[in-house]
């Protein structure tokens, strides 16, 4: 990685003196080795564990001499000088990110190539569980194994889609250079091709010109499944189907006798084109379009894998006789177009094998192009083609091809079928609860009496007699019925799994649910409607307290009750934790959501349904990120019961699925906890740990809460906030179609709202991400820890940190939060505000929680046990450090009234703040 990174770094600096000039350089590098300086000496003091601190906070008094000199030094420069510097460092970070990621893919290929079972890799999981609980006890988590990931349009992606394919091409070259094969010639030309790359992402602009549209998202996630997840997705399940194999189950581990391959267990989500919650340029027509794109990428993916296994099936006639079902098959195709099967088996003679399946790509071609006549039904049809061929081979002995590359083709199929991932529209209770309003107040839904056949849609009944378009009702609540008819042509053209869940944005009641259907009916007016399952989602603590009687009423409501009884039993509810973070804080929204998972498993048990919990979690440790393995083996016990579903959002789906080998080591880990958090043994521990802890969880939920709820009431905090981060500027990044409030709130000065309320999570925590306090990560955890420490010593809290799981996350989150906190530079931030009483508020809580967490975790300095990633942000920080004094440079100047900037200057500090926005998010790894 140091070669790496020297190598891209030394490009850098010579594309930088080559376009810019020397003096740029020497800028650059003036200040790099300013910042790194003023790590050292002084900074020690503030790295050193807090032992004692008092109100204001222990380091209260210190002085930060160094980070005046920086601050004069980037007062010195020009707009324009102050920019380029900016643009440096933001490359040099995309560059060291690239870095990073190539030596985490050597780790990962390196311990793959052990005897031993990788940590947290299947082969582990299995061993593991059939050590515990024996082969029957594995042969029932398998089956019930459930693995459901859910991209979602969230704007945390803060790099432009250009920048990300610049860094897609050097990626590649970087492979090139540790190929061992490639000459003198090669390498040369792979380094020449490394200057052109860095040349180019050099001169590429970082920011965004025009902001992005839900179709653009939508294309953006779809690079995610064309490059990676298509073919990476298989890869797992045969890491599975071999572990399963080496536990001595079902099978031996040659692909030729697996009579009874794993089942694939992954299924897709996408909010992408279909959540609606607070964004306005999400319509039903972006959803229909979002459904045919989808369907188009997976239908071109199945066919061309199918055209190629096809074509390498030579397998003779003679050699491995087709079985009597194979016969048939291609009888019953001649019959139905024998031109198209006489011209493949002409090009395949005595080859049936091939000749099928390629019949079977030709029939894709049809599907995706529409050709009724030609086309498959669905992906039930295609599956059954597959199988026929598989059962053939087998039967002939010809158990290599039966189960290897076809047998990848068939899980690709179960897994994405013809939708690629399920559309999930997502709505907010408010929204629909005024639709009803406008059309209760018309009369019940029906139809006129000239209206036109049920088979139309698009015809219904207003109070004026007239269709849709000449209808009375509002913009909005004309949407509302809208998407239900788009839900409806979805499912009529691509099948009920491509889109039939409907989230409810803040569910307080089931009145909230039995909306959503009352609201079907009216936009269907007596026309069959789609098949709906609606998922509650509570957020509010007043809505996590409610959400086992919501259940409750849930099951009472007709339409419910029938989806459920349909499904066998299921049912799904939505946690979300990036809201009830912001209203709680970190630690009592983690504390409140374990606890309402433990209260809808009884709740579940109780009624006889089988419950999936849908995990609402942001990429950042502020909304319920952090490392996903670990974060599935804490929750509550019998909370996940084989099926886990959790949402995928923004920079998360570049990071987890940028790469085949991370996003196949991130799939492994994600499920093999999932298989070892439903086991007995792991929920029996998560049980007993929950129940000894019980009396400490509460009393720190509630001294946790109150000293956030303290800081975020305060007089004034919003318009405090609002003025010491880049909050109301970090719109102009436009890196998503979705606004940064779910309403229209008037704004004040800084141009954001004076009203937390309807600010969404991510501009909360992308902002202070940016003031380098990383506040949402930590704050209250001190006082709550405090509130146990003070009282009975900090005894029970380390046994808590050794047995409990979910207490042991939270705390090794907070610290790998605290690490990435600066507390010089954030002092510089809050200063910002005026208001020396809550600066002292945010350091002294900071002080505490950094001092607590130390002393709980037996650590010397934060991170102490997980030395990579320490080694990581210690190496970063001081390139961090130089983008927010340019920040505080912009920043300061725009909240500067007297003189207040003139439109000119501020249009360029803006472009500055936003520059440096985009480089300390690339530089901390996290953005919302």
């Amino acid at each position: 990685m140091r070669r790496d990174v020297r190598l891209l770094g030394d490009i850098l600096g010579e594309v930088i003196r080559d376009s810019a000039g020397p003096g740029l350089l020497a800028d650059v590098e003036q200040l790099r080795r300013a910042v790194i300086e003023a790590r050292r000496g002084e900074r020690d003091a503030w790295d050193a564990p807090v032992t004692d601190p008092g109100p204001g906070g222990a380091d209260a008094g210190l002085a930060d001499p160094g980070g005046d000199e920086i601050a004069k030094l980037v007062a010195s420069w020009s707009l324009d000088r102050a920019e380029q510097v900016a643009r440096a460092f933001a490359v040099y970070f995309h560059l060291a990110n690239l870095a990073e990621e190539h030596q985490r893919i050597r780790n990962l290929r390196e311990r793959d190539s052990g005897h031993e079972p990788v940590r947290e890799s299947l082969a582990a999981a299995v061993a593991e569980v059939g050590r515990d609980g024996g082969p029957g006890h594995l042969g029932e988590l398998l089956a019930a194994l459930r693995v459901h990931l859910v991209l979602t349009a969230h704007p945390t992606e803060a790099r432009r889609r250009a920048v990300v394919a610049a860094l897609r091409r050097i990626s590649a070259l970087l492979d090139a250079l540790d190929d061992p094969r490639a000459g003198a010639a090669e390498a040369a030309e792979t380094r020449r091709g490394l200057r052109e790359q860095v040349d180019l992402l050099w001169r590429t602009s970082q920011l965004r010109v025009k902001a992005m549209d839900p179709i653009d998202e939508v294309r953006t996630v779809m690079t995610a499944f064309d490059e990676t997840l298509f073919r990476v997705v298989p890869a797992v399940y045969r890491e599975l189907d071999r572990a399963v194999a080496s536990a001595g189950e079902e099978r031996a581990m040659s692909p030729a006798r697996a009579l009874s391959p794993v089942r694939a267990f992954f299924r897709f989500g996408s909010w992408v084109g279909a959540d609606r919650d607070g964004n306005p340029f999400v319509t039903a027509q972006v959803t229909r379009e979002t459904a045919t794109i989808q369907a188009d990428h997976v239908l071109r993916a199945l066919e061309t894998a199918t055209t190629r296994i096809g074509r390498a099936l030579t397998l003779h006639a003679a050699t491995t006789p087709p079985s009597a079902g194979l016969r048939r098959a291609l009888s019953a195709a001649s019959a139905a177009h024998p031109e198209l099967l006489a011209e493949i088996a002409a090009r395949s003679p005595q080859e049936p094998y091939r000749t099928y399946l390629l019949y079977a790509a030709q029939r894709l071609v049809a599907t995706r192009q529409r050709h009724a006549d030609l086309a498959y039904r669905g992906p039930d049809e295609f599956l059954a083609d597959l199988r026929v061929v598989q059962e053939s081979l087998a039967a002939a002995g010809a158990g290599q091809q039966a189960f290897g590359e076809l047998q990848h083709l068939i899980w690709q199929a179960e897994t994405f079928g013809f939708h690629l991932a399920g559309l999930e529209v997502r709505q907010h209770s408010e929204v629909h609860a005024r639709a009803l309003a406008e059309l209760r107040a018309a009369g019940p839904p029906g139809l006129d009496d000239d209206a036109p056949p049920h088979g139309d849609p698009l015809y219904r009944r207003s109070a004026a007699g007239s269709p849709v378009d000449g209808g009375p009702w509002s913009p909005q609540t004309e949407e509302v019925l809208a998407t239900f008819r788009a839900v409806a042509w979805v499912q009529d053209r691509f099948g009920v799994d491509a889109c039939r869940r409907y989230v409810v944005s803040f569910t307080r009641s089931a009145d909230d649910i039995a909306a959503v259907h009352e609201l079907a009916r009216y936009a269907m007016d007596g026309a069959p409607g789609p098949k709906l399952d609606v998922v509650p989602l509570f957020e509010s603590a007043a809505d996590l307290a409610h959400a086992p009687d919501v259940l409750t009423g849930m099951l009472a409501l007709p339409e419910v009750a029938e989806r459920v009884a349909a499904s066998g039993g299921e049912l799904e509810a939505m946690l979300g934790y990036s809201d009830s973070a912001k209203e709680l804080g970190p630690a009592s929204a983690t504390l409140r959501l374990f606890d309402t998972q433990a209260r809808l498993a009884s709740w579940a048990a109780e009624h006889g349904v089988r419950l999936t919990l849908f995990h609402g979690r942001g990429g950042a440790l502020g909304r319920g990120g952090g490392p996903a393995g670990r974060a599935v083996l804490a929750q509550a016990p019998g909370s996940v019961n084989g099926s886990f579903k959790v949402t995928e959002q923004g920079e998360v789906i570049f990071a987890r699925y940028g790469q085949p080998v991370i996003a196949k080591r991130h799939l492994e880990q994600v499920s093999s906890a999932v298989l070892l958090a439903s086991s007995a043994r792991i929920a029996e521990r998560n049980a007993a740990a929950a129940a000894s802890y019980r009396d400490v969880a509460d009393r720190i939920d509630e001294a946790a809460r109150a000293a956030f709820r303290k800081l975020v009431e305060a007089d004034g905090f919003a318009d405090w906030f609002a003025r010491i981060s880049p909050l109301g500027e970090i719109g102009g990044l436009r890196i998503g179609s979705r606004p940064a409030k779910r309403g229209l709130i008037p704004a004040g000065d800084s141009g954001v709202a004076m009203d937390l309320a309807d600010l969404r999570a991510i501009p909360w925590v992308f902002a202070w991400s940016q003031t380098r306090m990383n506040l949402p990560g930590w704050y209250g955890l001190g006082s709550g820890l405090a509130a146990i420490a003070d009282a009975d010593g900090a005894g029970v809290l380390r046994r808590a940190y050794r047995e409990w799981p979910l207490f042991g996350v939270m705390l090794e989150n907070a610290e790998m939060s605290l690490a990435k906190t600066d507390r010089l530079i954030g002092a510089r931030y809050l200063a910002l505000g005026g208001r020396d009483d809550l600066t002292a508020l945010v350091l002294a809580e900071y002080d505490l929680t950094k001092h607590l967490v130390l002393t709980v975790t037996g650590h010397d300095r934060l991170l102490a046990n997980r030395h990579v990633l320490s080694r990581a942000v210690a190496l970063r920080d001081p390139y961090v450090d130089a983008l927010s004094y340019l920040q505080l440079r912009a920043l300061a100047a725009l909240r500067e009234a007297d003189p207040a900037p003139g439109a000119e200057e501020r249009e360029r500090l803006e472009r500055l703040l936003l520059l440096t926005v985009n480089g300390v998010a690339a530089g901390l790894q996290n953005t919302g």
